[in-house]
């Protein structure tokens, strides 16, 4: 074999090396962020470590995305607010701010999907689509039979049925004049309840000695609202 051949060979090796490197590289980067955006109540310290006050940033754009992006309903609410209010409680954040940005956050966020739902939710609700259940959208219009008005402050306190009653009032369940005074209303208290909460829990001395107990009540309540949903979906099927 010469030399030209051994060259080729070799470029080809090594190019082919790199795009594995690459390759390997981008998918853990990818997962790695995939995991901290889902679970960012749980990661929330490194990003605060990390990124300072952009943190405050970072925290309204989740909270917006979640109520108000019927897309991403998976991301964290309750317990990434009571995280933040933990974290408060250490002086890793200003409460009354946090509180105010958030609050701002959450009522833009219902907002916005309210009018996206006056815009676009008539179509979706008569076909399927790849990116929104319709298995979704039936629960919450059900939702709006039983509680009426309410559903916009009730729902704030559900996952999933928080992201998508905005939406379904924006279709035409309510007006927007008696919309917004529900959506104020419940996004002000859901906020205050949970990031006042961590706050003043944060604030326990056997907690803020033993800071670790702020993460397993957190991962505690990430996954309670999935197993309140779980013995509830099993109750209505027996009911049924």
């Amino acid at each position: 074999m010469d030399k030209k051949k051994i060259y080729y060979l070799f470029s080809a090796l090594l190019l082919a090396l790199i795009i594995i490197l690459v390759f390997v590289f981008l998918q853990s980067t990818i997962t790695y962020l995939i995991d901290l955006f889902l679970h960012l109540d749980v990661h929330l310290n490194e990003l605060i470590l990390q990124y300072g006050a952009v943190t405050y940033i970072i925290l309204f754009l989740v909270i917006f995305a979640e109520t108000g992006l019927v897309v991403t309903p998976f991301l964290p609410g309750d317990s990434l607010l009571f995280a933040a209010g933990t974290f408060a409680a250490i002086g890793s954040f200003d409460v009354a701010l946090l509180f105010i940005l958030l609050c701002i956050a959450a009522i833009l966020g219902d907002t916005v999907n309210y009018w996206i739902g006056h815009y676009i939710g008539p179509k979706v609700f008569h076909k399927e689509t790849k990116f929104i259940k319709k298995e979704y959208l039936v629960r919450t219009h059900n939702f709006f039979e039983k509680h009426g008005g309410k559903t916009i402050i009730i729902a704030r306190f559900i996952p999933i049925i928080r992201t998508f009653a905005p939406f379904v009032a924006g279709v035409g369940a309510m007006t927007y004049s008696k919309f917004i005074l529900y959506n104020i209303t419940g996004g002000t208290v859901w906020v205050a309840m949970f990031v006042f909460g961590g706050y003043y829990f944060g604030n326990i001395r056997v907690v803020k000695n033993n800071f670790s107990i702020v993460i397993v009540v957190i991962i505690l309540i990430s996954v309670l609202p999935g197993v309140i949903e779980y013995f509830r979906h099993r109750s209505s099927k027996k009911n049924k």
